[in-house]
């Protein structure tokens, strides 16, 4: 006979078994007989782990890697959404700061997170070696000057100068890369994107270093939307025999960044890389090219200008007449004064 203590006994029972049933439903049957944590919501403040991603380590690797610090609830659950998610082959070496006890797909969310990287490097396009050097040195991955690991990086054939290419793009590394294996892929992704491109000079003119270095020039000079008539403006010159006159030459070899005024004295410095005082292309590059300078250096616009000048911020403009650039410089030195750059 069921007393008021049987009763109350069965009570909690029953109230054990549904909370036990609902967490296996959360734990194994939602995600398919394999244990998972569930989606739920990442606080801003909550407590993560470090999580060092080894270079070339892919699912279940990482998996077993994460299962072990308490991220997911298993190796599969990892391993499972990697699959699903193609950008689950993206995941970039080094260290991550993750949550804990989330699913498998918040895994891979979090992974793919650059926020999240320690010591992620980030080289915008356009900067000098100089400018990564320092991005390295500052960075808690090494303690060597990374002028010296430099001098072992392996250059791609044809190419005789580091500057230039050392692509532009975010990276990560796995614990114990060297400073040289990390420059070397740089490196190495120069060579990936260029190997996409036919990256010769059809005109049979330019060298592949030379089409680097005139990349890295239009790359500095102009917005994105302009590079392939900047392009054709440097390739017009050089048919001619007209020096260059690039202001970013100048400002590089004076190491002078965001910058917009260039001094007449600054014009007759001397120097290989004023375009000012020398004909044709300086000895190297003056930056890092990205993708798209790149193609605009094999794939310039077709046009017969000699001469561009920004007016104003997104107001590029292009044409062959030398009376037309000086009125057009009035406008851009007006605009200068009225602070329009600033």
């Amino acid at each position: 006979m069921l007393n008021v203590a049987n009763l109350k006994r069965l009570s909690l029972a029953g109230l054990f078994i549904i909370a036990l049933t609902l967490g296996l439903r959360a734990l194994h049957i939602a995600s398919g007989g394999y244990e998972n944590f569930p989606e739920r919501e990442i606080l801003v403040n909550e407590k993560t782990v470090a999580i060092s991603i080894p270079t070339g380590a892919y699912g279940a690797e990482i998996g077993r890697r994460l299962k072990s610090a308490g991220v997911v609830a298993s190796t599969e659950s990892f391993f499972r959404a990697a699959v699903a998610d193609p950008k689950g082959m993206s995941i970039a070496p080094g260290t991550h700061n993750l949550s804990l006890k989330i699913s498998g797909k918040e895994a891979i969310r979090q992974l793919l997170d650059p926020n999240r990287i320690v010591d992620l490097i980030k080289i915008p396009e356009g900067a000098w070696n100089s400018e990564i050097f320092t991005e390295l040195a500052a960075s808690q991955n090494w303690n060597t000057d990374p002028k010296e690991s430099a001098k072992e990086v392996v250059l791609p054939k044809g190419i005789t100068s580091l500057e230039g290419v050392l692509f532009p793009a975010q990276y990560s590394f796995g614990d114990g890369t060297s400073q040289v294996a990390a420059l070397q892929s740089m490196v190495d992704k120069f060579s990936q994107v260029i190997s996409t491109l036919d990256f010769v000079d059809q005109a049979g003119k330019l060298s592949v270093q030379q089409l680097v270095t005139l990349a890295s020039l239009v790359q500095a000079e102009g917005d994105t939307k302009d590079f392939v008539q900047i392009s054709r403006v440097i390739r017009n010159r050089l048919a001619i025999g007209m020096p260059l006159q690039l202001d970013s030459t100048v400002h590089y070899l004076k190491n002078t960044r965001g910058q917009i005024y260039l001094s007449n004295k600054s014009t007759k410095l001397k120097s290989p890389y004023n375009t000012y005082q020398n004909y044709g292309l300086p000895p190297a590059p003056i930056g890092n090219p990205g993708l798209a300078a790149l193609k605009a250096a094999i794939a310039p616009a077709d046009g017969d200008w000699l001469f561009f000048i920004t007016v104003a911020p997104g107001d590029t403009r292009f044409t062959k007449s030398v009376s037309e650039f000086n009125t057009w410089k009035l406008l851009y030195q007006k605009n200068r004064r009225a602070g329009a750059f600033e």
